[in-house]
C-alpha cells in the first residue's frame, strides 16, 4: 500500500502518461492503418514494378547489371528465386534480418500470383512478383530496408502528440477526481464545523497523509466540541455565581431605601452588600489569573528559595483562621530547597491549606508533611476534615466545581481554587493527586521536580 501523497501524485502522473501514451498510440495507429499501409505498400510495389521493367526491358546479363548499379538498392533488399530455390540477392540489408520467403510463396510467385507479407496490418515487409526474363519466369521478393517517408511520418508524429495529450490529460482529470475527493471532504466538514456543527463524520479510511489529516481533522473536532462544551459550562457557571451576590446586593440595597430603618439593620445590611461585593471581587480576580496561567501568557519567576520555611509562614499568615476554631497543625517538614516562582506556590499553599481549614471539624488536626528523593519533593496536606466523594474527586480541579454543593453557601467559595493551584503545579512540571474517603478527611499530595523546570 502506497501510503505517501507525494509518492502517489507522481506515480498517477507517470501511469498517465504511459497510459495516455499507450492509448493515443493504438489509437493513432488503428485511425491511420489504411494510409500507413498504403504509405509502406506503395513505394515498394512501385519499386518491384520498375524491376520487372528492366528485366522485361533488356536482356538477363544486362539487366543483372543495371539492377546491381541502381541507387534505390540503398533502402531496398531484392531476392531473385528460380525453380529450384535458387536464389540471387542485391542491396545492403543495413543490418536487418532478411524476411522468411518459403517455397510456397516462390511456386505462388512463379504460378504469376501476387505475395504480400504483411504481418501487422500495417506496413508490408516483402513483397513477391513474378519476373518474366529472356531464361523464364523467376520471382521477384522486395523488402524495404530504409524507414518509412519522412512528411507523413512528420504528420503522423504529430497526431500522435496530440492524442497522447489529449488522452493523458483525461485520464489525469479521472485520476485527480480520486485524490481530490477527500479534500472536499475536509473543506465541507470545515465549513459546517465554522457553522457549528460539529457532528462531522469524515469517513475517509485513506492511509498516508490524507489519512494521517482526516484523523487529526477528527482529533480537532472532538477538542473544539468539548471546548465547545467547557465554553457552555463556563458561561453557565459565571452567570450562576454572579446572578447570587447581584441578587443579595440589589434586595439589600433597595431595603436600605427604605425609610425608619434600625440602625443595627442598616449597618446589618451594609455588611452584606460589601461581604457579597467582595465575594465577586476574589471571583473576577480569580477568574483572570487564572486565564492567565491557562494562556501561559504570565512569564513564571523562577527563584531558589527555602519550601519549608515558606509552607510555615502560610500557616502564620493563616494563623486567625484555624487559632479562632482550635485547629492544630502536625509539621513534619525537612529542610528543602526548590527552584520555581516563590509568589505562585505562597498561592498553592493558601489555597490547600486554607481548604483544610474551611473544611476540617472544630479542634480538628491537619498534617503537613515534606519527602524528597534525589530528583523529585512531594508535598502531603492531610486534614480531619468531611472528606470528598469518589465521583467528586473526579472533577475537582475542576473550574467553578464545588464537592459539597449543600453547603456551598457555609463555606462560601468559587469553586476555582484548586484549578488555579493545578495550573501553578502544571507549569512547573508537577503533579497534583487527592486522597479521600467521605467523611475521613482529604490529603492532597503535590509532586514538584526539584531543579528549574523546562521552558
Amino acid at each position: 500500500m502506497i501510503k505517501s501523497l507525494y509518492t502517489r501524485v507522481v506515480l498517477t502522473f507517470l501511469v498517465s502518461v504511459i497510459g495516455g501514451t499507450v492509448i493515443s498510440f493504438f489509437m493513432a495507429t488503428w485511425l491511420f492503418r489504411d494510409k500507413l499501409n498504403e504509405n509502406m505498400q506503395i513505394p515498394l510495389l512501385d519499386f518491384g514494378q520498375d524491376i520487372v521493367r528492366i528485366y522485361d526491358t533488356f536482356p538477363l546479363a544486362e539487366a543483372d547489371a543495371f539492377v546491381r548499379g541502381i541507387n534505390q538498392l540503398a533502402s531496398y533488399h531484392i531476392r531473385i528465386y528460380e525453380e529450384t530455390g535458387q536464389f540471387q540477392s542485391y542491396g545492403e540489408l543495413n543490418g536487418n534480418k532478411p524476411a522468411r520467403v518459403t517455397m510456397e510463396q516462390v511456386r505462388q510467385v512463379l504460378a504469376g500470383g501476387i505475395v504480400q507479407v504483411n504481418p501487422s496490418r500495417v506496413s508490408t515487409i516483402l513483397l513477391g512478383l513474378p519476373l518474366p526474363t529472356d531464361a523464364g519466369t523467376k520471382a521477384l521478393f522486395v523488402e524495404s530496408t530504409g524507414p518509412p517517408s519522412t512528411p507523413f511520418l512528420l504528420k503522423w508524429l504529430l497526431n500522435f502528440s496530440l492524442y497522447s495529450l489529449g488522452s493523458g490529460s483525461l485520464v489525469i482529470l479521472v485520476a485527480a477526481m480520486f485524490l481530490v475527493r477527500p479534500i472536499n471532504k475536509l473543506t465541507t466538514a470545515t465549513r459546517r464545523i465554522a457553522a457549528g456543527d460539529f457532528n462531522v463524520k469524515l469517513n475517509i479510511k485513506q492511509k498516508g497523509e490524507l489519512g494521517a489529516l482526516a484523523r487529526s481533522f477528527e482529533e480537532m473536532m472532538r477538542d473544539l466540541q468539548q471546548l465547545e462544551q467547557m465554553r457552555r459550562e463556563f458561561v453557565t457557571n459565571v452567570s450562576h455565581e454572579v446572578q447570587s451576590p447581584l441578587t443579595s446586593i440589589s434586595g439589600y440595597a433597595l431595603a436600605l431605601k427604605q425609610m425608619n430603618i434600625p440602625e443595627g439593620e442598616r449597618n446589618r445590611y451594609l455588611d452584606i452588600i460589601i461581604s457579597e461585593a467582595e465575594r465577586m471581587s476574589k471571583m473576577s480576580d480569580s477568574l483572570l489569573k487564572l486565564s492567565l496561567l491557562e494562556s501561559q501568557s504570565q512569564q513564571l519567576q523562577l527563584t531558589t528559595f527555602s519550601l519549608d520555611e515558606q509552607i510555615r509562614r502560610v500557616i502564620v499568615a493563616l494563623q486567625p483562621q484555624w487559632s479562632a476554631r482550635s485547629i492544630s497543625f502536625e509539621l513534619h517538614l525537612k529542610a528543602v530547597r526548590l527552584t520555581a516562582d516563590h509568589d505562585q506556590f505562597n498561592q498553592v499553599w493558601t489555597n490547600l491549606l486554607g481548604n483544610s481549614i474551611k473544611f476540617s471539624r472544630d479542634g480538628g488536626v491537619i498534617s503537613v508533611s515534606l519527602r524528597q528523593d534525589s530528583k523529585n519533593v512531594a508535598i502531603r496536606i492531610s486534614d480531619t476534615g468531611i472528606g470528598i466523594s469518589p465521583e467528586d474527586q473526579k472533577r475537582i480541579f475542576e473550574r467553578f466545581f464545588k464537592a459539597d454543593r449543600s453547603r456551598s453557601r457555609q463555606y462560601n467559595g468559587s469553586g476555582m481554587g484548586l484549578a488555579i493551584v493545578k495550573q501553578i503545579v502544571l507549569l512547573h512540571q508537577g503533579d497534583i493527586r487527592v486522597e479521600s474517603e467521605p467523611g475521613r478527611g482529604a490529603s492532597f499530595i503535590v509532586t514538584l521536580p526539584v531543579a528549574a523546570p523546562a521552558d
